[in-house]
């Protein structure tokens, strides 16, 4: 594992500009979790006198990031001047025309010539012989003008387009919940706050579907389909105000899953209750099969995210893997396998094809949870019982494969004397 970067951050927010806020966060806000967003472990910001910056250096020769917080910037700003980092010298960030971009990196002794230059008030002295590094996408923006300001809004928000998003996610539930995140960024409520929100949501939801009474069934299934939307905005408001975490993801993460399963006993046993009878019955024996084959499942995708893809986001996960060399003699590591789509002869009929690209959204939390509301409605939770459960036995099967096989893969690297890496986190 690599070692963390000892890193020194100041932020430069002594224009006027550094308060305007932008989605919930002024700019010297914004600027200064960026700067720990790369790694920056202590951080000063300049909003005027600078008759301390260095004495709060305190002789420490570590690189040191300068951000400039007049306008808006985003962690592409600076996160490739970290990958940059020279032994001795300094790194600028610069926009497509080649001009500064408003952050840099000074290592060895150009870090004391940053330090003292800042400290008199020059922001431009370190620049002399600095190598330029080309910003990432969604880095900066000016805020100067209400456009600008405009601008800067809709810059950030394609930061919500989420490419594992599908179907019915992308035209059902982001539309709204972004209009949701729109108003929520303004708040002080956080990203874990809304994930417990949405899990009492669904605690209730699950309470009133376990009934005999399809009235509370209804609404329980339009708390369930309700608590999606704000399950969206946890995520938008993480990225919008850089607050995302590996705790955060894993409680996202986690909420999602017990919320299917839960609500899946929720339905049989309304079932139980309405259509059984006292004791055993086909609905508890679906409820313990159902139950058997989730925890299946999500075992095997917790396992798999965790220790092949290192990610805490079951959107991630990897039915396949193939060994590369790793960056180290005698080690190796686990790579994701891209299926090509396969190329048909003969096409298939555009209706046909729709369908087909269509159908596998129909085991996914988003498109369930709505079919549920509407077999609610028409009270046929046994359907969508059977449906879940299901939907249960098959995703187990498919996941207790692919276990199978990663389990050989590293049982097999291992017997071959090699070393398997962590995944890049």
């Amino acid at each position: 594992m690599e070692a963390a970067l000892d890193l020194d951050a100041i932020i430069l927010a002594d224009d006027p500009l550094a308060s305007v806020s932008i989605a919930g966060l002024t700019a010297r806000e914004r600027a200064s979790r960026v700067a720990g967003k790369v790694g920056a472990s202590r951080v000063l910001v300049i909003d005027g006198s600078r008759d301390g910056v260095t004495a709060w250096r305190n002789g420490r020769t570590c690189p040191l990031l300068v951000i400039r917080a007049d306008q808006l910037v985003h962690t592409p700003l600076a996160a490739p001047l970290i990958e940059a980092i020279p032994d001795d010298g300094t790194a600028i960030a610069v926009g497509p025309d080649g001009s500064y971009a408003g952050a840099y990196v000074a290592a060895g002794s150009a870090a004391g010539q940053a330090i003292t230059a800042i400290a008199r008030g020059d922001n431009t002295t370190a620049f002399a012989d600095a190598t330029k590094i080309p910003h990432g996408e969604i880095a900066r923006h000016p805020i100067a003008t209400r456009e600008d300001r405009e601008g800067a809004h809709q810059l950030l928000y394609r930061l919500l387009i989420k490419p594992q998003d599908n179907v019915i996610a992308r035209y059902m539930f982001r539309p709204i919940a972004r209009r949701l995140t729109r108003l929520l960024v303004q708040t002080p409520i956080t990203p874990n706050m809304l994930s417990v929100c949405v899990a009492v949501m669904i605690t209730i939801a699950c309470v009133l579907t376990a009934t005999a009474d399809p009235r509370l069934v209804i609404i329980g299934a339009a708390l369930q389909a309700s608590s999606n939307y704000i399950d969206c905005c946890d995520g938008e408001i993480a990225r919008l105000k850089l607050m995302t975490s590996r705790f955060g993801a894993w409680l996202d993460t986690v909420v999602d899953e017990l919320s299917t399963v839960a609500y899946m006993v929720a339905c049989g046993w309304h079932c139980h209750l309405y259509w059984g009878h006292p004791g055993w019955d086909i609905w508890t024996v679906g409820i313990v099969v159902g139950l058997g084959t989730y925890l299946l499942a999500m075992s095997g995708i917790y396992y798999n995210i965790i220790v092949a893809v290192g990610s805490a986001n079951s959107q991630d996960y990897v039915g396949k893997f193939e060994v590369v060399p790793g960056d180290e003699p005698n080690t190796v590591r686990l790579k994701p396998v891209v299926t090509e789509p396969v190329v048909r002869a003969r096409p298939r009929p555009p209706w046909l094809q729709k369908i087909v690209d269509f159908a596998p959204n129909v085991v996914r939390r988003d498109f369930i949870v709505w079919c549920a509301l509407i077999f609610a409605i028409f009270h046929l939770l046994h359907v969508s019982f059977a449906v879940q459960l299901t939907g249960g036995i098959v995703s187990a099967i498919i996941v207790s494969k692919d276990h199978i096989q990663l389990r050989l893969l590293r049982r097999k690297i291992a017997r071959s004397g090699q070393r398997l890496l962590p995944p890049r986190r």
